[in-house]
């Protein structure tokens, strides 16, 4: 079984209230090297046998259609689980 990854994120102009929580309670844990925090989301498809070209085209198509709302997010990335794994 292959797995294809999707990453959304929400537009930088879009304002960001969990990931303005987080980066308010980083610096009450100890964690003060980080200066801003961005929510996103992430999907995990799986697909029979290894990921193709096929498989990460259509995932594409999938994310602009239906896994992200254009209008407030953008896909910052599709691709392999495998390319993941391997670094």
């Amino acid at each position: 079984m292959g797995h294809v990854v999707v990453d959304v994120m929400l537009k930088s102009e879009i304002l960001d209230p969990q990931g303005q929580a987080v980066a308010g309670a980083l610096p009450r844990l100890g964690f003060e090297q980080f200066t801003d925090v961005r929510q996103g989301k992430r999907f995990v498809l799986e697909v029979e046998g290894d990921v193709t070209e096929a498989h990460l085209a259509a995932a594409r198509d999938a994310a602009g259609k239906l896994l992200s709302n254009p209008v407030i997010e953008d896909v910052v990335s599709v691709h392999d689980l495998a390319d993941e794994d391997a670094r």
